[in-house]
């Protein structure tokens, strides 16, 4: 009998390598062309294999951190380096291989200004299907990522949002990627007007006394904020979900207490993986908000546990909360993936249902009434 995890790889891998195989085709997307344009191009001789995992061009072999002798500082900027040619491959995947649009925020903003950004497809805000917002963990990794060193580690398909994203087109329609970590501007790589993945992640820009909180863009909340008010609040589906993970869940939760009944009419579901959030601290008690969390929401959590059983909770008054099916945070959302979906689907539905048969009973008794009088 083939074990679990055995089994979990290769579905999985199955999943999303055809997908990696076709944005490979004529080599069009490359992390190697990336690095071939930077100072580092013997130093970062990587790319990313059919598999999604990053190998050595010449050994075959995972990253390797320490490639300068006892140098930690050079080590280290290298590999920051290295995150931010990820950053920038991965918004041309979102681009160019699930076919995303970037929607530059503040809408108002010229393009002279330091902007900020997310994705979405293209007729997410038009169309009456679902949609599905991914809501990451907070760090330096950008949209379209649940970890920088996850994907470097385990590669594409355990460390990017991408096959979330291709499994919330097939069967929701929408999907909406926020880029909540994009806080700050550089203001000297501003100026030098470098690639965007440079001016977004420069290795300076979070500790430069010459950096600024970019406009409606401050900080994760308020970067979910602005795309709520300004774009999924105004949309014509009227169904959406969150999946929120680690810090994610805890800006939705703020989302929720801000915009309370906007969010509980429009959300239809929650599915948070090893959520930050704290129902009794953020919504003061708000039986109305505890309510709905209980009966909207769900929390697949890092366990030894099988994926999807159900793991008590002795910290916080939460919602239903079941195993992610591994003990590993990083692997977390790619494990629960199909579970998640499920989880959505069979929410979905039931809504649908009963807003279905809600309707002919009405009906039936309004035209009742009508005929008694």
């Amino acid at each position: 009998m083939v074990p679990e995890s055995e089994r979990f790889s290769s579905m999985t891998m199955a999943d999303f390598t055809g997908a990696h195989t076709w944005l490979q085709e004529g080599h069009e997307l490359s992390l190697r062309k990336l690095v071939e344009g930077s100072d580092y191009q013997e130093e970062l001789k990587y790319d990313f294999n059919v598999k999604g995992e990053l190998r050595h061009l010449d050994t075959n072999e995972s990253f390797v951190f320490n490639y300068y002798k006892n140098t930690h500082e050079k080590n280290h900027e290298r590999y920051q380096v290295l995150g931010h040619m990820i950053t920038q491959y991965v918004y041309e995947l979102l681009e160019r291989v699930c076919a995303l649009q970037k929607v530059y925020i503040p809408s108002d903003a010229t393009e002279d200004e330091p902007r900020s950004f997310f994705f979405m497809s293209e007729k997410a805000l038009t169309s009456s299907s679902s949609i599905i917002v991914l809501l990451q963990d907070r760090g330096v990794f950008r949209a379209g990522q649940w970890g920088r060193k996850t994907i470097i580690s385990e590669g594409l398909y355990h460390g990017t949002q991408i096959p979330f994203i291709k499994m919330a087109l097939q069967r929701h329609g929408g999907v909406i990627v926020l880029n909540p970590n994009d806080n700050l501007v550089d203001l000297k790589t501003e100026r030098e007007k470098l690639s965007f993945s440079t001016r977004e992640e420069s290795p300076t820009s979070l500790h430069s006394c010459q950096s600024i909180p970019r406009q409606c863009n401050s900080s994760p909340e308020e970067h979910t904020m602005y795309v709520w008010d300004h774009f999924i609040s105004k949309s014509a589906a009227k169904n959406v979900a969150f999946i929120a993970h680690g810090y994610g869940g805890l800006v939705f939760t703020d989302l929720l207490v801000q915009r309370k009944w906007e969010v509980m009419n429009k959300v239809f579901s929650v599915a948070f993986i090893d959520s930050m959030h704290n129902i009794q601290h953020q919504a003061r008690n708000d039986p109305q908000i505890q309510w709905w969390i209980q009966k909207h929401c769900r929390e697949w959590v890092s366990n030894n546990k099988p994926l999807g059983k159900a793991v008590g909770s002795l910290v916080k008054v939460n919602c239903p909360t079941v195993s992610a099916g591994t003990e590993k945070y990083a692997l977390a959302p790619s494990y629960c993936l199909h579970s998640i979906f499920k989880y959505l689907n069979s929410t979905l539905k039931a809504k649908t249902t009963t807003a279905f048969t809600r309707s002919p009973i009405a009906t039936r008794s309004s035209e009742s009434k009508k005929a008694g009088k």
